[in-house]
Order: structure tokens, then sequence, then C-alpha cells
């Protein structure tokens, strides 16, 4: 984090989206993992998305800020963002819903396209996969925001986590994110980690030329001579902090299956 960045302590961020920062702070999960809140200003039910770790006193400070929840949706199956779901769900007495059938409890899995509709607020599921298989955004057109869980985030850039996720689903998913802005419905982000982004478009910009930059880097690391990801790491990466490196690993992995699979380089 830039010493000029403030520390994102989560809060009331939209009319109808609160977040309520989890206590899991780290390299992967920047201040710790956003469990967003969505409620009509005269709702009488919320929906909760990713509740998060299975930590007692967060799972209790986020059914405080959403009182009566009508579901948990989640935006993909990683343990920082789904961990709490079960005992969330006891707690509140509500369903799970997420793309992966896996995760559900006592609901059908989120299709694409679907809208979620709960006193008065209605999401979009727009499915992004990339980061993982599962991997779903939530459009909320009336505060126009995204929920991006971990294919967008807050404060640097997302992880392909290869072999369950591959840069060319990813690649597709920054596309359509970008279409959804270019066309209107979507001004701001609001991510599974870090703070909001208010220019959406911007950013997805970075994010489409990041990946490409790294994906010529890793084209020149190869033509260099290494032959494994983690050669291709130690190069490309080198400027970065080696506890960074494992996850690197896994985009380096999912540019060779690319580069492999003769996948032309992205517009």
């Amino acid at each position: 984090m830039s010493p000029h960045q403030r520390p994102w302590t989560g809060g009331q961020v939209t009319e109808r989206a609160r977040c309520v920062l989890a206590p899991n702070p780290g390299h992967m999960t920047l201040e710790g993992t956003n469990t967003w809140v969505v409620r009509a200003p005269d709702g009488d039910r919320s929906v909760v998305i990713d509740p998060g770790p299975l930590d007692e006193g967060h799972l209790a400070a986020v059914l405080a800020a959403a009182g009566h929840v009508a579901a948990v949706l989640v935006t993909h199956r990683h343990h920082d963002h789904t961990e709490g779901a079960a005992a969330f769900a006891a707690m509140a007495s509500c369903v799970v819903r997420a793309a992966d059938p896996e995760q559900c409890i006592g609901a059908e899995p989120l299709d694409d396209g679907e809208v979620v509709s709960v006193a008065g607020v209605g999401l979009e599921v727009v499915a992004t996969p990339g980061h993982t298989t599962d991997s779903v955004c939530l459009l909320l057109p009336a505060d126009r925001q995204l929920f991006t869980g971990d294919t967008v985030l807050g404060r640097g850039t997302a992880v392909v986590t290869h072999p369950d996720g591959t840069l060319a689903t990813y690649l597709a998913s920054l596309d359509r994110l970008r279409g959804l802005v270019a066309s209107g419905p979507v001004t701001g982000l609001l991510p599974g980690h870090g703070p909001p982004v208010t220019d959406a478009g911007a950013v997805l910009e970075h994010y489409v030329t990041h990946r490409l930059e790294r994906l010529e880097q890793v084209r020149a690391a190869l033509a260099a001579g290494d032959t494994t990801a983690r050669e291709v790491v130690a190069r490309v990466y080198a400027d970065i902090d080696e506890v960074l490196w494992p996850a690197a690993e896994m985009s380096v992995a999912a540019q060779l299956d690319y580069l492999e699979r003769g996948r032309p380089a992205p517009r």
C-alpha cells in the first residue's frame, strides 16, 4: 500500500451497499475480506455477499448490520470468502447460493443472467470465470455498482488460480465487464478485497493491459531459456516480495497454458 493511501476499513459505500470488513488481513486478502450487505433503504430484508472467514465476531457483526437476511450469495469458492457461510446461514436462518453447487445450502445454484430480487433490491448474476471456474460478479443496477469478488480487486491485480482458473476465460470475463461499463450499467466496482473502485473503466483497462504485458514478459522469459513457471516467476516477478511468488506462479502457469494452446494475443 502506498503511504498516501488510507487503509480501507469498510462501512456504508452506496445507498444500498455496506461493507463489513473481515479480520483476516494478509498479502492476498489486503485489509481483509469484504463482506457486503445489500439492502434497500426501506427494505425489511438483506442480501449478504461473501460471509468471509469462520470468525464468530465477524459473523455476528455481519448479522447485526444485515438484520433479517433473505440469502447469502457467494462470488467464488475460495475459503476466505466462504468459510463462514454455513455458520452464518445457520445464524441467520437463510439459504446460500453460489455458481458452484457444492457451496449452496438449501437453494439452487446461481445462473448467469438471473436476477436475485429481495425486498426492492435486484442483483443480476454475471458469470465471470477466470480467477476460478465458478467466479461470478453481481450487478446492482440501482446503484450502478458491480460486486466483483476476486475478479477485480480494489488495489493491485487479481490472480488467475491455475488450474482452476484459466487466462482465456479471465480475459473474456474482463472484456465482458468492460462492455458493462461501456454500455452504462456500471460505473463503480465493489471488490472482494480492498477499497471500492470509482473509475471502473480505467481499472478494467489497466487489468487488460497488465495481463497483456505479463504475457509478453512470459514469452520473453521462455525465449531466454526458462522452462518452468517457477523459473519464469524468478525472472518476471523479481521485483516483488517472494512471499507473493506462489500466487504469481499460479498466474504464470495460466499464461504458459494459454501460450501452449496457441492462443493469439487479445486485442
